[in-house]
C-alpha cells in the first residue's frame, strides 16, 4: 500500500528526483514549499519558520524527505545566525513536526560531515567535519537522531550524478566537491570542449558517488521498512577524481584526449577547508534495506541510459 510522503525540496536538484522516484514506485507525493510553485504533484505552502506551521502541513503523512538546503553560501557566511537556523532550527522543527503526526523522519545528508582523513567510513561513525557546511549538516543529523532514535533515518549521499527532473537548464559546473561532476563533464566533452579535472589543495579527490535516481528509490526503501539509524546511499565502490573522469569518458564514448588536471582558479575554491577522501562503505545500509549490489559502472551506465532517453533508471526496485 502506498504511504503520503512529505519532501522539503521537492523543486530542487535531489528533491525532485527522489519525488519523481517515490511516485512511480506507488507512493502520493506532496512538497513543501514557502511560496506557490508549479509541479507534478501537490504544493503545500508552509512557513519553515513556524512550529505551528509545520505541525498542520505534515498532518497525515507517514513520511517526510527534507532535502531542502540554503545554498547560498556568501549570505549564510555573512550571517552565521540564519546559516544555523536554516540547516539545523529548521531540521529541528521538521523532526519535531514530524514526531507531532507520527511520521517517519528521513533525513539528506553529506559525504562532507567527515574530515577526509580515512577511507570507506562504516554508518557507525557520527562524522568530524572540517568546514561550517559540514559541521551545520552534522548538527541537523544529531537533531534527527536525538528526535527519532528509532525511526530517523540519516540518508548520507555523496557526489550526486543525475539531472534536474522539473528545471529546464542543465546542473552547476565542476566544484571542490563531486556533486554534478559527471554531469559537467560529459556537456562539456559532448560539445568538443576541453576539460580540466580539479586537483590539488582543498579537492575532493576520492568519493563514493550516487546516482539522484537511485537515492530516490533507496529512500523509497528506507519509508517502506520504517528504518532508521545512519544509512550510506552511495556506491559499492570509489575511485579518484581523475580516474573517474576517464571512467565517464568511457562509459559514455567520450573523447578522452579532452581530459587534463590541473587546479582551479583561486576564485572557484570553496572559502573552508574542503575534505580529500569522503567514502563510505554501505554494508551496514544493504543488510537494513536488503540492497543488491549498487557497482560505480551500474549507476553511470543508468545515468547514461536517462541522458539519452529522458527516462529514471535505479537500480532499487520496490518490494
Amino acid at each position: 500500500m502506498g504511504k503520503r510522503i512529505a519532501i522539503t525540496g521537492a523543486t530542487g536538484f535531489v528533491g525532485s528526483n527522489v519525488a519523481k522516484i517515490l511516485m512511480e514506485y506507488g507512493h502520493s507525493v506532496a512538497g513543501l514549499s514557502r511560496r506557490p510553485m508549479d509541479a507534478p504533484f501537490p504544493m503545500v505552502v508552509v512557513d519553515f519558520s513556524s512550529q505551528e506551521s509545520l505541525d498542520w502541513a505534515l498532518a497525515g503523512f507517514d513520511a517526510v524527505v527534507h532535502c531542502a538546503i540554503n545554498n547560498d553560501w556568501t549570505k549564510l557566511n555573512q550571517d552565521p545566525e540564519l546559516a544555523f537556523d536554516s540547516y539545523v532550527g529548521m531540521t529541528s522543527r521538521v523532526a519535531r513536526a514530524a514526531l507531532a503526526n507520527d511520521a517517519q523522519m528521513v533525513y539528506i545528508s553529506t559525504d562532507w560531515i567527515l574530515d577526509g582523513t580515512q577511507h570507506l567510513v562504516p554508518e557507525t561513525q557520527n562524522g568530524h567535519p572540517i568546514n561550517y557546511y559540514g559541521f551545520l549538516k552534522a548538527m541537523g543529523e544529531q537533531v534527527v537522531r536525538d528526535l527519532h532514535p528509532v525511526d530517523g533515518a540519516v540518508c548520507r549521499i555523496s557526489g550526486v550524478m543525475g539531472r534536474h527532473q522539473l528545471a529546464a537548464e542543465g546542473p552547476r559546473k565542476q566544484d571542490p566537491g563531486l556533486g554534478h561532476f559527471v554531469y559537467s563533464i560529459v556537456e562539456a566533452i559532448q560539445a568538443g570542449e576541453d576539460f580540466t579535472v580539479w586537483n590539488g589543495p582543498n579537492i575532493n579527490e576520492v568519493a563514493s558517488m550516487s546516482l539522484a535516481a537511485e537515492i530516490g528509490a533507496e529512500i523509497e526503501r528506507v519509508i517502506s521498512r520504517r528504518v532508521g539509524g545512519n544509512l550510506h546511499l552511495v556506491s559499492d565502490d570509489a575511485v579518484p577524481r581523475f580516474e573517474l573522469a576517464k571512467l565517464v569518458c568511457e562509459i559514455f564514448n567520450l573523447d578522452q584526449s579532452l581530459l587534463h588536471q590541473g587546479p582551479p582558479a583561486p576564485e572557484d575554491l570553496f572559502p573552508e577547508p574542503v575534505p580529500v577522501d569522503t567514502t563510505f562503505s554501505n554494508k551496514i545500509t544493504k543488510q537494513k534495506l536488503g540492497l543488491g549490489p549498487t557497482p560505480l559502472r551500474a549507476l553511470l551506465e543508468a545515468f547514461k541510459t536517462e541522458l539519452e532517453t529522458g527516462v529514471s533508471t535505479a537500480l532499487t526496485k520496490p518490494e
